[in-house]
């Protein structure tokens, strides 16, 4: 079967063309700064994406007629349980509501959404950030209102604990497994009988910092910045998600260019690399105690997973916990791919929003 994925970021589109699980190709559009500034948000590039998007199929020699189906990231829409959706009308109408709209994954569904339509083939989302199966204890925030929320890495989290489950030789839904997705955020979360039961929601400020996010603060210094009449909401918004963790130590938010400052007798890129280190273990240590000791093993993925050092500290603290399995990068597209293949192929029935 041939499927085009689609994987839109704030300044980028992925899109990709497999045959069954064998790239035809896959594609990164690196779009110029000037050209999206010209629309006042991210919706509006609909139409320029779009044909960005069919014309790099078009230049790879792929007719789109010839497509079998069409999968994207999923969006935010309202919390959803793991696995694979069609998207109908019901959830295009959840993606275009002003709040969802803001996150370029929400762009993803539209245009795939779009783009099948026309084709009259399927369309479907895997695993979207809003994968929502925390257990009501996971839930308590600790003051009443306010309650915790899962939004993560589900699509990687999910992918990669499948290929765990393969070369543990067991199926997913009979293991217990710490997850620790390590990028531009850091997710870490406690799957339990192919359920993610709890996890640090890592987009609006909860556990390890990472490159550019802050993680979880103490709550009153924040206030005091909050009433400090130094800074918009959006300020500190930018300065939490987007200027936080690396960037705010050490002026970097790429892991490479903070080891090398490390590398070169940099004391304070030193103590950050491995506070990092100590807090993404922390965050494992707390999902064991979930799983109440009881875990089959430790994944590592994301794109700092490459990193020996950063590996390698996390390891030496929790391989008490269960062995550490190391799977780097995102292969974002292919599980995006791999969801779809399920759903046509009858191995997994496809969700309806």
């Amino acid at each position: 079967m041939l499927i085009l994925a689609i994987n839109l970021g704030s300044t980028s589109s992925k899109y990709a063309v497999y045959r069954d699980t064998e790239p035809v190709f896959v594609e990164t559009i690196r779009h110029p700064k000037e050209e999206l500034a010209v629309f006042p948000d991210i919706i509006s590039q609909k139409e320029y994406r779009r044909d960005a998007v069919m014309r790099g199929v078009a230049e790879h020699g792929v007719e789109l007629k010839s497509l079998d189906a069409v999968v994207a990231r999923g969006g935010l829409t309202r919390p959803l349980p793991g696995g694979t959706f069609v998207i109908d009308r019901a959830m295009l109408e959840a993606l275009n509501d002003p709040k969802a709209a803001k996150h370029a994954s929400s762009l993803s569904g539209i245009i795939a959404y779009d783009i099948a339509e026309g084709l009259g083939v399927p369309v479907f989302t895997v695993d979207p950030v809003v994968t929502d199966e925390l257990e009501p204890l996971a839930r308590v925030s600790g003051y009443e209102g306010i309650e915790r929320v899962s939004i993560f890495h589900a699509l990687n989290q999910k992918a990669v604990a499948r290929a765990a489950a393969a070369k543990l030789g067991k199926p997913y839904d009979q293991l217990n497994l710490i997850v620790a997705h390590m990028g531009g955020g850091i997710s870490v979360g406690a799957h339990r009988g192919g359920r993610v039961i709890d996890v640090n929601n890592c987009l609006d400020g909860d556990g390890p910092f990472s490159p550019e996010r802050a993680g979880g603060l103490p709550v009153v210094a924040v206030l005091d910045l909050c009433f400090s009449g130094k800074y918009t909401r959006k300020e500190l918004y930018d300065m939490f998600v987007k200027k936080g963790g690396f960037y705010s130590y050490l002026g970097v938010n790429d892991g490479r260019k903070a080891e090398e400052m490390a590398d070169a007798g940099d004391e304070k890129a030193n103590l950050v690399l491995d506070a990092m280190a100590y807090q993404v273990s922390k965050e494992i240590g707390a999902c064991a105690a979930v799983l109440s000791g009881r875990v089959d093993a430790v994944v590592l993925t994301g794109g700092l997973a490459y990193s020996k050092r950063l590996t390698q500290a996390i390891s030496q603290r929790v391989s008490f916990v269960a062995d550490v399995m190391l799977f780097p990068g995102e292969n974002e597209m292919l599980a995006l791919v791999e969801g779809a293949l399920r759903a046509l192929r009858g191995e997994e029935e496809a969700k309806k929003f």
